[in-house]
């Protein structure tokens, strides 16, 4: 899942970040540009952890069910 650029961007280049995984109580994201990864917070992207996290497990739970 793709981070909106408003929400966050990557700290070394600036670019478009993506959720690659989650959890309980945390979230990787890893740069589409330069590679670089993040584990962070759930409310990380100050959304209160409403917006992304829900969906990236959502995601996650559909992906085990396959």
């Amino acid at each position: 899942m793709l981070v909106d650029l408003e929400d966050g961007a990557c700290q070394r280049c600036g670019g478009q970040l993506e959720i690659t995984d989650a959890d309980d109580v945390s979230l990787d994201a890893e740069c589409t540009d330069c590679g670089e990864s993040i584990h962070v917070e759930i409310d990380y992207f100050n959304d209160g952890g409403i917006k992304y996290w829900p969906e990236v497990m959502a995601e996650l739970e559909s992906e085990e069910e396959l």
